[in-house]
């Protein structure tokens, strides 16, 4: 069989021409040749598995960077590649789902106030200014409520910055409190803290600051997020990363114009979309609800630490036996490893019974 042209390709894969033109600029399916005088790019029928394959990943949602990596993988390694995905949306999706449970009891008026008591955290704290920096711009704090890290802009402010934006969440009261009057607790916290960084600046400089933050109240856990700091959630045995970076090299991945594995040697990839105290009157953050469960281990951290360890790293210090004091330990030890290029925030926290 000769060569395909697009719309015979297109209809033969179940996709659209627009599609195809995208996936070619893209990288992810390349025609077979392209006619010199038409242009028309032309497809050979042995490329109609990977084509199918790329179809199918699509219509589970998979974003389009994460597609070029599993089709360039061997088939055993795409299924596992493909079955983490799943877990990770299957997860996310039951999150959303208890969160909708939440909303619908709340508002028909058949929701109560969280009473479950019975957990406590269990914390520790690290904010190291690292082995190239002169001065320490980040700020880390964790009590019973509360666990937060902020990642200030080097420069003028850059510590006052973070330091206030965490100040002004300490000063939060969530006790006995629903789970939606939680978020909104939240989001009018954060958007006290930007104001408040914004009252920094000095002509013509304005401090900025990342923050990431998790506010409890009972077994519920409401988080907020902006920047490129992180919050992971170790439970049971799994690695879970709960906020997405707000950076220009995140941007591109989302709209699959760079591979997740470039991200690292970009050179603007610490150039953020989002931060407290840049932009108007309000900043957007990101807010979510999740269930606290005995067992779990949270970790905050400032790019310091995440964007220096391997993912690998950072999982197998907090699974290793051990209080949060002592993972904390480990987890700095290994950003100094690595030479610890910038400062170094991280709070460990462990949920128990009592």
């Amino acid at each position: 069989m000769g060569l395909l042209t697009i719309g015979g390709f297109a209809r033969a894969a179940r996709l659209t021409p627009k599609a195809l033109r995208l996936y070619d600029e893209l990288g992810l399916l390349r025609p077979a040749a392209v006619d010199p005088e038409s242009g028309y790019r032309l497809y050979d029928p042995a490329q109609l598995e990977r084509a199918r394959l790329i179809a199918s990943l699509r219509r589970i949602g998979m974003p389009l960077a994460e597609i070029g990596a599993v089709c360039g993988l061997r088939p055993e390694a795409a299924a596992e590649a493909v079955d983490a995905y799943w877990r990770r949306v299957t997860a996310d999706t039951a999150e959303r789902g208890r969160l909708a449970t939440l909303l619908v009891g709340n508002l028909s008026g058949k929701g109560s106030v969280v009473d479950h008591h019975t957990l406590a955290v269990r914390h520790a704290t690290r904010c190291e200014i690292g082995a190239a920096r002169d001065s320490n711009e980040d700020a880390a704090y964790a009590d019973e409520r509360l666990l937060a890290v902020a990642d200030g802009m080097r420069g003028p402010g850059g510590a006052a910055a973070s330091a206030a934006a965490i100040d002004v969440l300490r000063a939060l009261e969530p006790a006995d409190m629903p789970a939606t009057e939680l978020l909104a607790l939240l989001a009018d916290g954060v958007d006290e803290a930007h104001r408040a960084v914004r009252g920094l600046a000095v002509d013509p400089h304005q401090p900025v600051t990342t923050l990431t933050a998790l506010l409890r109240s009972g077994s519920r856990v409401a988080l907020v997020h902006v920047g490129d700091s992180r919050a992971y959630l170790l439970r049971d045995g799994e690695l879970h990363r709960l906020t997405r970076d707000h950076t220009y090299v995140q941007s591109l991945v989302d709209a699959g114009r760079l591979a997740p594995e470039a991200v690292a040697a970009h050179p603007q990839r610490a150039v953020l979309v989002r931060a407290v105290g840049a932009g108007g009157e309000h900043v957007e953050a990101d807010l979510g609800l999740r269930d606290a469960r005995a067992g779990d281990r949270y970790l905050l951290c400032s790019d310091g630490l995440s964007a220096v360890v391997d993912p690998a790293a950072v999982r197998e210090a907090l699974g290793e036996v051990g209080g949060p004091d002592e993972a904390a330990d480990r987890l700095v030890a290994l950003a100094y490893a690595v030479g610890a290029p910038d400062n170094v925030a991280c709070v460990v926290a462990d949920v128990v019974a009592v």
